[in-house]
């Protein structure tokens, strides 16, 4: 069973490092010009998961949370990606002035943290990955 399938299914990582890895062999999966939605609440792994598809994307830098900046953009060897952290945005008109679609050059992965404060602006097509602490420190990953 590929990854995809799987993470439809739901998989429970018990470390943050198995979140990662989940994540590396996700970004060996995606498409060119993928859109992956983050939902869940603080805490439950988006940043340790995006960390993982810099990884697996061969971005080096390292990848923090962009809370403050909104989004930060990595050149990796497969593809660019542009992390948006949305929890900040108080409004949708805020993503224009961002310019973000600048950033959009193909190859690209757009990873998006609070996706539901994006409304609209949400490509039809984006991928929905849901996390959630499960039994304590597990968490659950599912792809809907």
């Amino acid at each position: 069973m590929n990854i995809c399938d799987r993470l439809r299914q739901g998989i429970v990582t018990e470390t943050a490092a198995q979140t990662r890895a989940l994540a590396v062999e996700l970004a060996a999966a995606l498409p060119p010009d993928t859109t992956l939605a983050l939902h869940g609440d603080m805490g439950v792994g988006k940043t340790t998961f995006v960390q993982g598809l810099a990884q697996g994307l061969g971005v080096r830098e390292h990848v923090t949370s962009p809370t403050f900046a909104i989004y930060s953009v990595y050149q990796g060897t497969r593809c660019r990606l542009i992390h948006l952290d949305a929890y900040r945005l108080e409004q949708e008109a805020q993503l224009e002035s961002l310019l973000l679609d600048e950033f959009l050059i193909s190859p690209y992965v757009l990873a998006v943290e609070w996706p539901e404060k994006t409304g609209p602006w949400l490509p039809k097509a984006a991928w929905h990955l849901t996390l959630a602490i499960v039994d304590g420190d597990k968490h659950r990953l599912r792809l809907d």
